[in-house]
């Protein structure tokens, strides 16, 4: 069984308007950082993906020097190609192979930011110190993740994964976002590192339009587990998707104006003490 999805970054960008949303709302939260008068400062994003949203903080830090971090070929290269190189402002953008398991950051950071990332960690807030101590005095830990595990979207996908005949091949392989703690257990854990930390939750009603949206949106994120699993199985796949695809028309009906999608999000900064 692959050890780790393969990522598909064209299909992850067809909802990209309703994925920034999220990363635009984490950014609007985060302080002033070390610096300040627009001075150049250090940004790290882990877990970057295709580099569109690490190429947003560019706008809010012109003369940043920005990392975006994956452990995905497919997200590293598509990211490069669209977005490294000079920033308008005088900044640079540039992307580096890493996983979040395991990364430390191997210079001080003015910003660490991770956008919907984190969920795929097992344990991350553990990483937490480590990362909080690569901060400059007065720097800043975001992050958002998905926080939709009960969701019918996931229990629906975990339940089929359990079920003949997929089990022996696909079980676990539908629990991408099991590794998510509540806003309040985020909370402790950050102050319990000397940061002044902010933590919330909000759920989006995304309407989603086309042919079985919801589906659609799932191949992007938590499904490519599984399409990764039964890539080599073009029958068994299309078996597969066929059963998802009915329990998900149920769970998620299309209306007059699209398909009601309800995505809850978790959000947390933590500012390090000065």
């Amino acid at each position: 069984m692959p050890s780790e999805p393969i990522w598909d970054p064209h299909q992850y960008l067809r909802h990209s308007g309703h994925r920034t949303r999220p990363f635009l709302d984490l950014l609007a939260r985060v302080p002033e950082l070390p610096g300040g008068d627009g001075a150049p400062v250090r940004i790290a994003d882990l877990g970057c993906g295709a580099g569109n949203v690490t190429a947003l903080l560019a706008r809010r830090w012109p003369r940043a020097h920005i990392t975006g971090f994956d452990n995905s070929p497919e997200m590293l290269a598509l990211a490069t190609k669209d977005h490294a190189g000079a920033t308008p402002g005088g900044g640079l953008l540039d992307f580096r192979p890493a996983d979040a398991a395991h990364w430390t950051p191997d210079e001080p950071y003015d910003l660490i930011v991770s956008n919907a990332a984190l969920q795929w960690v097992p344990d991350h807030a553990d990483s937490f110190g480590r990362w909080i101590g690569g901060l400059t005095p007065g720097g800043a830990f975001a992050f958002q993740v998905p926080g939709n595990a009960g969701a019918p979207s996931h229990t629906l996908l975990a339940g089929l994964c359990g079920r003949d005949p997929w089990r022996v091949r696909l079980s676990g392989r539908g629990l991408g976002s099991v590794f998510v703690l509540d806003p309040a257990d985020y909370l402790a854990r950050l102050v319990d590192l000397g940061c002044e930390t902010d933590a919330w939750e909000t759920t989006y009603a995304q309407l989603l339009t086309g042919d079985d949206p919801v589906l659609d949106w799932i191949k992007g994120t938590t499904l490519r587990p599984v399409l990764t699993e039964l890539a080599d199985d073009e029958s068994g796949l299309t078996a597969f998707l066929g059963e998802y695809r009915a329990l998900l028309r149920e769970a998620y009906p299309a209306g007059p104006h699209g398909t009601v999608f309800p995505f809850r999000r978790i959000f947390a900064v933590a500012a390090k003490a000065r």
